[in-house]
């Protein structure tokens, strides 16, 4: 009875067919700043996406350990929290490390983020925008230290585009406002007065490109109408 049931199973699913393979996708990468040893600026890769991972990260690293060392980026946890695998992709800035390969992609093309400055190939120079986040100052402050109990994208936003060294971004002021709403941190007032100026905060124009853009779901614009709401009413 049990061989006949078996051999009824087996017979039923070779009905079906089987799954078609996974077509081979094409990478299409802007290298800006290729030298002339290396290949051409704008490089086509065929990667077959049954020897890598569903994410864009695993293509690329694929393509750097075994078509193309000279392949330049960056990346570190994987697990969209550095931040520093973000790029361009399809038009669309996002991080490689959690963006999944379309099914039934054929081409893609991942260009370095725009309007930075590149270093080579995807890239590019950060310093401003690490100047920027460094500036709102963000670590707790107390006037007096007790012992207590105890962590884009701006390149989204228009209103950076436009002023990258003046207007803060959305990144650094969300974590800005992360720390003036701290009940535990005592210059809050202080806080504001460095951010209330004509660039630095009221550029933000709530376009909201940055919450559609940022990886984990969080909404700068609204964090930043809540600073200026402070501003406008004095809190401290």
């Amino acid at each position: 009875m049990a061989t006949t049931l078996i051999q009824r199973a087996m017979s039923m699913t070779s009905r079906f067919p089987s799954p078609a393979a996974a077509p081979a996708s094409r990478l299409v990468v802007d290298r800006p700043y290729a030298t002339e040893t290396e290949a051409k600026k704008l490089q086509d890769y065929k990667i077959d996406l049954k020897e890598c991972g569903p994410i864009f990260l695993d293509s690329l690293i694929k393509i750097k350990n075994e078509i193309d060392p000279s392949l330049t980026l960056r990346h570190s946890c994987r697990e969209g929290i550095c931040g520093l695998c973000v790029m361009n992709i399809n038009s669309c800035n996002g991080l490689a490390c959690l963006t999944k390969i379309e099914s039934g992609s054929s081409e893609t093309k991942i260009t370095p983020l725009p309007l930075m400055f590149v270093i080579k190939h995807l890239v590019v120079d950060m310093t401003n925008f690490y100047n920027q986040y460094k500036s709102i100052e963000p670590w707790l402050k107390r006037k007096n230290p007790t012992p207590t109990a105890g962590k884009e994208i701006p390149t989204s936003c228009p209103s950076y585009w436009w002023n990258p060294e003046s207007y803060l971004g959305p990144a650094a002021l969300l974590h800005a406002n992360r720390w003036i709403s701290d009940s535990c941190d005592e210059y809050t007032k202080e806080r504001l007065e460095a951010i209330n100026d004509v660039f630095k905060l009221s550029r933000c124009h709530t376009i909201l490109n940055c919450a559609r853009a940022c990886p984990k779901g969080l909404n700068p614009g609204k964090q930043i109408i809540h600073i200026k709401r402070l501003q406008l009413t004095g809190a401290a």
